[in-house]
């Protein structure tokens, strides 16, 4: 930005109504323009949903804005990794060269918007879990993916191990990729996406031994170890996890003929019963593309499955489980946040930046590049 000025304090924004914080935020990007793109993920809520100039998931807005020509500033309505890979690939050498060494601010509104199944794998629980694998077994046989949903430093991580990026959309992919380089894969930070994919693939779950973290050679024997193919990381996402096989089954008695559409994040049980499993945006276009009558129990984050019941009135659609199922952390991002966010902005003042490291973006570059081509 050219000018600096002291960030607008955010507490008197929390005192301001919806209407006007709406009027606001509007007037903003009325004056910012094509320099500000408001990303927004499938997860937020819908009135920050209604701000957003692109929606979509998290790799998706990232490619999208770093693309952009006229984009000089990225405030994204999602959580911190997601924020990290939108500045990684806004501000990638080739995309500087072209704004003359200037970079794309990247905001997170909240900076507490986190992710916990990203947190569930700190990269130097990763590099002592690497260590210990390599006295059990030849690493140079070993690709490391890592789930998109993950910090950078993994995705560095496995740009300089020879590892790959993967999102719920191309993770069979990226496994035949990886098993055509090496003998077996390491997979993180969530274990339901690994262990889905790969028993579509025909890899058993007794070749599919669990990294927890917390115990020596991750609480598994040496001999699981060398029988393994796939070592999943004991993560998941706290939303995902909670749908269970009962959930599936009492729709299916009380609501016949109903379809089962869920995410891979959820539980192998879940998964192996529904009738569709598919990434966010797969989630979306099966319900877009039915019939209408058709009746849906859609097993992902609440606020997605409300939006499209509202957009599909014309299909009955039920959130799989009986409790309310968010995601917390996503929910952080509201329109005080925003408005606070873009209105500093406008004031020459970036808050909340997400800065990755030259080092950590060089090699998270790498690892998403493999996937590109994958993909």
């Amino acid at each position: 930005m050219s000018v600096v000025l002291e960030p607008l304090p955010f507490a008197p924004y929390r005192e301001l109504s919806n209407e006007v914080l709406n009027d606001r935020i509007q007037k903003a990007k009325d004056e910012l323009g094509s320099r500000l793109l408001i990303l927004g993920h499938h997860y937020q809520q819908d009135e920050v949903i209604a701000h957003a100039d692109l929606t979509g998931d998290s790799y998706q807005l990232s490619k999208l804005a770093a693309d952009s020509e006229d984009c000089r500033s990225i405030v994204f309505c999602g959580v911190h990794f997601m924020a990290e890979t939108a500045d990684i690939l806004a501000n990638r050498p080739d995309k500087l060269e072209t704004r003359d060494g200037k970079r794309v601010g990247v905001v997170l509104p909240d900076l507490s918007a986190g992710c916990s199944m990203a947190d569930m794998a700190a990269i130097r629980q990763v590099e002592s879990a690497w260590k210990q694998l390599s006295e059990v077994i030849d690493t140079a046989d070993l690709t490391p993916v890592t789930y998109i949903n993950s910090a950078a430093s993994l995705k560095a991580f496995c740009g300089k191990h020879g590892g790959i990026v993967c999102t719920s959309s191309n993770a069979k992919a990226v496994l035949d990729w990886s098993f055509a380089q090496r003998k077996r894969v390491f997979f993180f930070p969530d274990q339901h996406l690994g262990r889905n994919t790969s028993l579509k693939m025909g890899i058993t779950s007794e070749s599919m031994p669990v990294w927890d973290p917390h115990e020596e050679l991750g609480g598994n024997s040496e001999q699981a170890i060398r029988d393994s193919r796939v070592v999943l990381w004991k993560g998941h996402c706290s939303v995902h996890q909670m749908f269970q096989a009962d959930h599936v089954a009492a729709f299916r008695k009380n609501h016949p003929g109903i379809k089962i559409l869920v995410h891979p994040e959820c539980p192998q049980e879940v998964n192996d019963i529904a009738d569709i499993s598919g990434s966010t945006s797969k989630i979306i276009e099966t319900v877009k593309k039915a019939p209408a009558g058709t009746k849906w129990a859609i097993g992902t984050e609440l606020h997605l499955v409300n939006r499209l019941k509202k957009e599909h009135p014309e299909q009955e659609i039920h959130f799989l489980s009986p409790l309310v199922c968010m995601c917390a952390t996503m929910y952080r991002i509201d329109l005080p946040h925003l408005c606070w966010s873009v209105e500093n902005l406008l004031n020459g003042t970036i808050v909340n930046q997400i800065v990755v490291s030259e080092e950590v973006a060089k090699w998270s570059l790498v690892a998403l590049e493999r996937m590109l081509k994958v993909s």
